[in-house]
């Protein structure tokens, strides 16, 4: 469902039988009041620990909330005069709102609770507006709502009063009964989908931590059949040909436009283990033939020397003699190396606290590639090294799969 709204004051995409323009109001001619709640003191042990839901900002899941991670006693309700907010209720977050992970956060109540001062309930007007609608149109404009309209300096907030001038279209009540309807299923759907993701993501997490050894450890504690040779405790150097920096220095005067140049690799598209292209920089031709000598092939490994310490990828076959900056090159894997095993070793957090022990630097970590060339490493055969491998290709490919599903439903 589009909510986007034209001249016409209507959606570009419609259920049939609703021709009517959509009503522009502000909010609060929607809503008949607000309440936000508090912290009882924390010094008082009596205020803790009893029967009544008690809800942060910080829970609202953008879902249904049916449960708080603390309560409260009835003392504390009633010494602090806080108040029960029923089941079904919409709630936003009204602090917090320059953090992009709070601006926009909101609710539906699936309990009874009381609430924490950086929640809003939003009662609303029935007869104008129902909950459910309030609920996904907030969804789709909260963040937008949360740069534009919020107060403060370092802290951005809403009160009562920016709330009342949001503008918001409202339809009919049946037609907003049909757009919550079908959101409502998608919900589900989407909510299935992040459920098989997030089982997958536990999955392969477990298995990174039990596949793989660091070089203190004999063997792993699951192995596939047939495998019982003992781990080989090498260093890195030994694994590939070569280990050095990509180019190090100013780029910027050589970017271009995409379309006319070539594509420059750089830290922040190494993340989670693979080659992230949602930020793309060009270089020239001329800049591009002087790093010839340092050109990435399929296969070759890179890793994040500067900020991300750590994070790894492959280079894809799409990408087979990439330019690369400010980033470590492991080229030319030896013939009994896997790379993609060893990309897959450096996603384990065993592995991410071995790399914690070699880097520099307080505000900026660094991570020099002669450090990395000596890091040590325990290597199976190679015919195991391809099992491991395959079966954690299978894994990225099922959570690929899944996010795109959520993205496309999304």
């Amino acid at each position: 469902m589009r909510w986007i709204i034209v001249d016409k004051k209507v959606p570009v995409v419609r259920f049939k039988g609703f021709t009517d323009d959509w009503e522009q109001h502000k909010l609060g001619d929607l809503i008949e009041n607000y309440y936000n709640g508090q912290t009882p003191s924390r010094n008082k042990v009596e205020y803790w620990g009893g029967t009544l839901n008690w809800l942060t900002s910080g829970e609202l899941n953008r879902g249904i909330v049916t449960k708080t991670k603390e309560k409260i006693t009835e003392i504390a309700k009633n010494k602090t005069h806080l108040k029960v907010v029923p089941k079904g209720t919409f709630v936003i977050a009204i602090t917090g709102l320059e953090a992009e992970g709070t601006r926009g956060n909101c609710a539906i109540l699936g309990i009874d609770t009381t609430l924490n001062q950086s929640c809003m309930a939003l009662f609303t007007n029935s007869n104008l507006i129902k909950v459910e609608f309030l609920f996904q149109w907030y969804r789709k404009r909260g963040n937008e709502f949360g740069i534009r309209y919020t107060q403060g300096t370092k802290q951005q907030s809403y009160n009562a009063t920016i709330l009342n001038i949001l503008p918001i279209s409202v339809p009919s009540l049946s037609e907003q009964e049909r757009i919550q309807s079908i959101l409502l299923q998608l919900d589900n759907i989407i909510a299935l989908y992040q459920e098989q993701l997030n089982l997958y993501q536990q999955l392969q997490k477990e298995l990174l931590q039990r596949m793989f050894v660091s070089h203190r450890q004999s063997n792993p504690t699951i192995r596939f059949s047939k495998f019982y040779d003992t781990w080989e405790l090498q260093v890195i150097s030994k694994c590939f040909k070569n280990i050095r920096n990509a180019f190090v220095g100013t780029a910027t005067p050589f970017y271009v436009d995409k379309g006319k140049g070539h594509f420059y690799l750089e830290s922040n598209n190494v993340k989670n283990g693979t080659i992230n292209r949602d930020k793309q920089i060009y270089i020239n031709e001329e800049f591009y033939l002087k790093q010839s000598d340092k050109l990435l092939h399929s296969g070759d490994m890179v890793m994040v020397q500067s900020g991300s310490v750590g994070n790894s990828a492959i280079i894809p076959p799409e990408l087979d003699s990439t330019a690369a900056h400010a980033l470590i090159m492991f080229q030319s894997p030896q013939e009994k190396i896997n790379s993609k095993f060893i990309n897959f070793f450096f996603q384990t957090s065993e592995a991410k606290s071995e790399l914690r022990n070699i880097t520099t630097g307080n505000t900026i970590q660094h991570i020099l590639a002669s450090d990395m060339a000596q890091f040590k490493i325990k290597i199976p055969t190679k015919s195991e090294q391809n099992k491991i491998q395959k079966l954690f290709d299978t894994t990225v490919h099922i959570i690929d799969f899944y996010n795109k599903r959520i993205n496309d439903v999304l």
